[in-house]
Parts: C-alpha cells; structure tokens; sequence
C-alpha cells in the first residue's frame, strides 16, 4: 500500500485521483485544498472536504495570501473579481488566450512543493494529483512533462524521494467523467467552476469543460442502452 498526499481542489479532476487512488489499494494520508485569492476559494474547500470524509482522508486547508497577492499583481482573472472571467463555449471552451487569463504564477509548483514536504514528514512517497490530457493543451502544468519534472525535482529535494503520480493523466475529461460514474461520483460532488456563487457560472471554461463531459457521457451511455 503507496502513501500519497492528496491535491484536493473539490473539483472533477483531483476527487476522481482520488477515488481512482483508493480503489487501487492505495492510501491517502492527508487531503490539502488551498486558498490562494481565487473567487471558488470557500466552495472548493467544501466540496473537498466532503470528498476527503467521504473516502476516509484527513483534510487540511493551507492559506496561501502572498499566492494570492502575486496572482493579484499578475492580473489573474481567477482571483482579480473586478477582471472579467473569459467565457467559451461547449465546443472551445478555452484556449491559449484564456488560459493566460486566469493563470496563477507557479500554481501547481507551489503546490507540489507544499504537499512534498507534508508528504516527507509524514513518511508518505507520492503527491496525488488530479491533471488531465484535455486541460495539458493549454496549462502546461497539467501535463505529463510536468509530472516527470516535478518528480526529478523531488528526487533532489526530498530525502525520500517524494514522486508526483496522477491517474487522470491520459485521460480527457470525459474519461474522467466516466471513472467518476464507476465510483458513484455525481457532478453535485465536485466544486468546479471559477466562480464562487450560489451555483456554478455554466459559463467558464472550467464549468464548459465539465458540462461537456458529463452531457457527452450521458449521450454515450444512452447510445450503449438502445444499441449504438
């Protein structure tokens, strides 16, 4: 049984890693949501905190306002409310142009960074984190070349080597849709979107893509069902 600590976000990506983790025999010792400024900030900690008790982790939020001032400073729309948020479509629902939109400097590395350190002290040999092929085409720290690098950076700043896995990586989000159906996980579950409202924009990229994959593995199951 693998140790992990957990990047836990309460959204699609990161709560299925988790799922997926633990079903493989795995455990996660401890679950860290940040608050770094972001609009979602109260309502991912939420729903990451129902994640993590649902499957049996420890949570633990970890404030981060010098992130939050930095992103300020660097005019991410994800934490600057004044700024609107860049709005797609179900069919685009980002690209380069967005996606600098709402960067956060050095996001998952700091995050790594964080949970590594946990990870050591708590004799834990893995940070868990929910990335995907899908978001990797424009967030270069979603991908696979991230994963890799994170790792032989640990293996120099860790004492244990502390490695970076994610079982998301490969897939887009509809493949992550369809492992959360497998592991009862419903789009109310998950935290997803930008905003920090009442209910979820519909309208952001994060809401799109999500929307998408949950509207498109319906459509598939349907098909399934009645034969096609």
């Amino acid at each position: 049984m693998t140790a992990a600590v957990a990047l836990l976000s309460g959204g699609l990506d990161s709560g299925v890693a988790l799922a997926v983790w633990n079903a493989a025999g795995n455990r996660a010792a401890l679950a860290l949501t940040f608050d770094y400024g972001q609009r979602a900030a109260g309502r991912e900690a939420a729903a990451a905190q129902r994640l993590a008790a649902r499957f049996g982790v420890a949570w633990r939020g970890i404030d981060l306002p010098w992130l939050a001032q930095a992103s300020a400073a660097a005019g991410s729309a994800l934490v600057a409310r004044g700024r609107p948020l860049p709005a797609g479509t179900r069919e685009r629902p980002g690209d380069q142009q967005s996606a600098a939109a709402v960067w956060v400097p050095a996001r998952n590395a700091v995050f790594v960074a964080i949970a590594a350190a946990l990870a050591e002290a708590g004799d834990a040999t893995v940070v868990l984190a929910g990335f995907n092929r899908e978001e990797a085409l424009t967030f270069a720290d979603n991908s696979a070349g991230f994963v890799a690098a994170a790792t032989a950076f640990l293996g120099f700043g860790t004492r244990i080597g502390v490695r970076v896995e994610s079982p998301t990586l490969a897939w887009d989000k509809r493949g992550i849709v369809a492992a959360a159906r497998e592991h009862g996980l419903r789009p109310a579950d998950f935290w997803s979107c930008y905003e920090g409202d009442a209910d979820p924009c519909g309208r952001c990229e994060s809401c799109l893509r999500s929307l998408r994959a949950w509207d498109g593995q319906t459509a598939t199951a349907g098909r399934k069902r009645h034969g096609g």
